[in-house]
């Protein structure tokens, strides 16, 4: 096959084509202890006793391919990476897994590739996967974009995108703590019940402003999503109504300083992301509500866009009520020398409910009464909750495309509070139904740790 030079290293001429591809691909094996057997839920259900699965391994295998060709509008190029991903814990282990298919072309991307918002990266500076953030880099994201370069580094793009949802919780006529009218509090169907999500209506919107110079990179974001509610109740569906679409927003400003002075290679990442009903930004891995268990002791915290409830828009229905959450992310890589390097990072995330939704949340835990606008919360319960994060990762690079590296990491979780001290079985995730018995509010904690072997096929 005849070398194509034109877009790196690595390029062929298909024969008997103008085509040039390039194939890659890499191979990964991981073990991590005490995330709760998951890559990345390892908030969820966290219960800490002999039915916990304490070790993790996966296997991940990929193979990558590049196509690129010219046209009277520049290059267009296609990419896929396909492969399997196994896991310890999963039915069955091996799973078919693709994380990118796109094209792209004269400023378009189409496919499968990365959300435009993304900007902080945590899978570059760890490998445990617990730290809130919006990075879609590993599992890919659809998206339907237009990137204008306006030169010295500067781009803008604006996206349409999958939309990125927690859950809404809702509160019908019928709603019983813990019943399956409850909006699935309890974690039973946690992405859309009769009383959560609608229907897919409409993209997410995107929008970014970057820029990429020898310095380093910086960017700001936004991003609008929809959340629409389904239903009031569960019986007599349209009968009942349903709240006002509301439109939820995020909004991010990231910044990568390289810091040669310090260290060849060394680079400084910040982001701080605000959003209101469109938390996914923020936590796009772990995505679900958080359980963190050591004992008896228990913290607690509900994640959604909103919160909503009552029986008809006329009889005591309220609209989407939507939460409010805000995080940073901060890490610095440091080089040793050009095989060994050293990362530091951490982060703190802060969800908050309003009044009503704070009422309407009570109500379905069991401290409270009333429905909808006639929510009232007992003295003393609160769904707010916060948690932070530091961690430390350590790389050996044995040749330019191998390495091995140990992430260690500890976070804290701060949950609700009750008005009893007391977590209530009707609040208590599905996950967690092995563990019987009276459940007390505390703030829990959590060590982990992976190691990784990593081979690639071509950089």
């Amino acid at each position: 096959m005849k070398i194509c030079s034109l877009y790196g290293v690595g390029f062929y001429y298909i024969p008997g084509t103008d085509m040039c591809i390039k194939i890659g691909g890499y191979v990964r094996f991981e073990a991590a202890y005490n995330v709760n057997g998951s890559s990345t839920r390892v908030t969820s259900g966290d219960v800490n006793n002999r039915s916990t699965n304490d070790l993790w391994y996966r296997v991940r295998g990929y193979i990558t391919a590049d196509a690129r060709n010219q046209t009277e509008y520049g290059t267009v190029r296609g990419y896929i990476a396909l492969g399997i991903s196994t896991d310890t814990t999963a039915d069955p282990p091996q799973t078919f897994n693709a994380n990118r298919a796109f094209i792209q072309w004269a400023g378009f991307t189409f496919g499968r590739a990365q959300s435009f918002f993304d900007f902080y990266s945590q899978a570059a500076v760890g490998y445990l996967g617990f730290a809130p953030n919006s990075d879609t880099g590993d599992g890919g994201w659809e998206v339907l974009a237009y990137t204008a370069q306006f030169g010295n580094g500067f781009s803008g793009s604006l996206s349409l995108e999958a939309r990125r949802t927690t859950q809404i919780v809702g509160q019908g006529t019928f709603s019983t703590p813990g019943s399956a009218d409850s909006g699935s509090i309890n974690g039973a169907s946690q992405f859309g019940t009769a009383l959560g999500y609608g229907g897919w209506k409409a993209p997410d919107i995107v929008a970014n402003l970057r820029v990429d110079q020898a310095w380093g990179s910086a960017s700001i974001a936004g991003a609008l999503h929809q959340v629409n509610a389904n239903y009031y109740r569960n019986s007599q569906l349209e009968l009942s109504g349903h709240p006002a679409d509301e439109w939820g927003f995020a909004i991010m400003a990231g910044l990568r300083l390289n810091t040669p002075m310090i260290g060849q290679g060394d680079y400084l990442q910040l982001q701080g992301i605000y959003t209101q009903g469109a938390l996914r930004y923020l936590f796009q891995n772990p995505n679900n509500n958080w359980w963190y268990q050591h004992g008896a002791g228990v913290a607690y915290g509900v994640l959604s866009d909103g919160v909503y409830g009552g029986s008809a828009p006329s009889l005591n229905g309220t609209d989407v009520e939507l939460t409010t959450a805000w995080g940073l992310n901060a890490s610095y890589e440091h080089f040793w020398n050009p095989r060994w390097r050293t990362s530091l990072y951490g982060g703190y995330a802060d969800v908050s409910y309003n009044g009503q939704a704070n009422a309407i949340l009570c109500v379905l835990q069991g401290f409270g009464s009333g429905v909808g606008t006639a929510a009232v919360a007992r003295p003393g319960c609160s769904n707010d909750w916060t948690s932070w994060w530091i961690g430390s990762r350590t790389q050996w690079n044995v040749t330019k495309d191998f390495y091995l590296g140990l992430d260690v990491a500890y976070q804290k979780l701060n949950g609700m509070n009750t008005p009893t001290g007391v977590i209530p079985a009707a609040a208590i995730p599905t996950s967690t139904i092995a563990t019987a018995g009276t459940k007390v509010t505390s703030d829990e904690d959590n060590w982990m740790v992976r190691f990784r072997v990593h081979r690639d096929f071509y950089p």
